[in-house]
């Protein structure tokens, strides 16, 4: 019986694309009491493998935690898999702002002591003794009250490209961090202030307000279904959003505009810009904000130090991150020293600049047409590989590779392999190499540029 994947991400990806069927990002959790996490675990990966649902989940005896990709034509027979168990039915799921057929490619599901660590040790705190749910239109008016305080229970790296207008952010790394640091910083309000919080799907603040309920404050309140459901509902309902800028995810996509003000600055020249990316350097890998022009001078690193790194041979970066412990670096996002213009902790509500577009990485107006998508990226001869699915492609043709994570890169095609073999054309079904000095990425797509002015 399988527990878990036999599929690569790529292979994955490959059926995806294939299959041609539209699929729904979506989150949602659940606080209970489960008795034994491991056999919940094992009984949902055999019914949501059966139905191709992919996605992070962990579980655990306080409950499921779960971010997830699901395929549209399931939707029902997914929801069904949930509504088998008493503790959920009738859960909201947020449905993702913007869609990706490619927002995961596994289906990861992990036992873990508590589904959202909090650092507490405390055996009389009732994480289901939560603080009152507001919706949409009830939080912006709770949020005028000059008798509110408003805490984002976020990580610092998340507030910085988005927050509600007047809300504390605190200088944090992680959710655990920001509970005693709340609770002194509040210790005077307890009796006389509407105590309001929020996060991205509701998660942190379920526990985060019963635990404030358990400190001894009266007036506690949180945004139901996070910043992901109160985006759907000013939508649908026609309120004005108090969200200002980007509402930061943990998929690939790295965030959904909720706004088209941009609130952040590029960590290494300062300009307006709001979008993240992990350093090229796989010894580093750190997640920090680059505008598109950094991006291309420093070829997707954070420092020099890193650019330099990149361009050596793969046995020599092997060699030099050999006994590093780099996975705790990646979520400093923004901390590193080599970051002149980081920002965290007490964060501006006005706007640096206004996005562009829907995808403000879109700073080049083309006439292009859509020929291929990416395959594969090898690391370590920097090759990219695509697959041409439409019209031809030719050596000195300027080309477009454009992804949600990628953003928007043009190159000029000076050489490349085609079928294996140098050729100076390629046509639909030819399988094509080529140097790149970026990663691709599985959702990343060739166009060819027929034509292209400034924005």
């Amino acid at each position: 019986m399988q527990l878990y994947n036999t599929l690569s991400a790529e292979e994955r990806a490959r059926l995806i694309d294939e299959a041609g069927k539209e699929r729904l990002t979506l989150s949602f959790y659940a606080y209970a009491k489960i008795e034994d996490p491991k056999k919940f675990r094992d009984d949902l990966f055999i019914a949501w493998n059966a139905l191709d649902a992919l996605g992070r989940i962990y579980v655990a005896h306080e409950g499921i935690n779960a971010q997830m990709s699901v395929p549209a034509d399931n939707f029902e027979a997914f929801r069904e898999t949930l509504e088998a168990y008493d503790f959920m039915k009738g859960i909201r799921l947020n449905v993702a702002v913007e869609q990706d057929n490619h927002s995961f490619l596994k289906l990861t599901i992990k036992v873990r002591n508590k589904i959202v660590a909090d650092g507490l040790n405390d055996e009389t705190f009732d994480v289901t003794n939560k603080g009152v749910h507001l919706r949409a239109k009830e939080f912006n008016s709770l949020l005028e009250d000059p008798n509110t305080i408003v805490v984002d229970f976020r990580n610092h790296y998340e507030s910085e490209v988005g927050h509600f207008e007047g809300a504390i952010t605190p200088d944090v790394e992680n959710f655990r961090e920001s509970l005693p640091i709340i609770n002194e910083q509040l210790q005077d309000f307890k009796e006389d202030k509407n105590l309001l919080m929020y996060c991205t799907g509701g998660i942190r603040c379920e526990k985060a307000s019963a635990y404030f309920k358990h400190q001894g404050f009266k007036n506690v309140f949180q945004l139901e279904g996070g910043i992901i459901e109160y985006t759907r509902q000013i939508k649908e309902e026609g309120i004005e959003s108090k969200f200002i800028g980007k509402n930061f995810v943990f998929d690939h996509r790295l965030g959904e505009r909720i706004t088209d003000d941009i609130i952040a600055q590029c960590h290494q020249c300062g300009k307006p810009c709001d979008n993240h990316t992990n350093c090229a350097n796989d010894a580093c890998h750190l997640l920090f904000i680059q505008c598109d022009e950094c991006k291309a001078a420093m070829e997707n690193c954070c420092s020099t130090e890193c650019q330099e790194t990149i361009h050596l041979p793969w046995e020599e970066q092997v060699a030099k991150r050999k006994g590093l412990q780099v996975g705790n670096k990646v979520f400093r996002k923004g901390k590193s020293e080599a970051l002149k213009f980081k920002k965290s902790g007490d964060l501006p509500d006005k706007p640096l600049a206004k996005a562009e577009t829907k995808d403000i990485r879109q700073k080049i107006k083309v006439k292009k047409t859509l020929i291929g998508k990416a395959e594969h990226y090898y690391s370590k001869s920097k090759i990219a590989q695509f697959l041409i699915e439409n019209n031809e492609l030719a050596v000195g043709d300027k080309v477009l590779i454009s992804g949600p994570t990628t953003g928007d890169q043009e190159i000029t095609i000076s050489q490349i392999f085609v079928n294996g073999v140098f050729s100076d054309t390629a046509k639909a079904g030819d399988q094509i190499t080529f140097e790149l000095p970026f990663r691709v990425r599985l959702s990343d797509k060739l166009y060819k540029i027929l034509d292209s002015e400034n924005a």
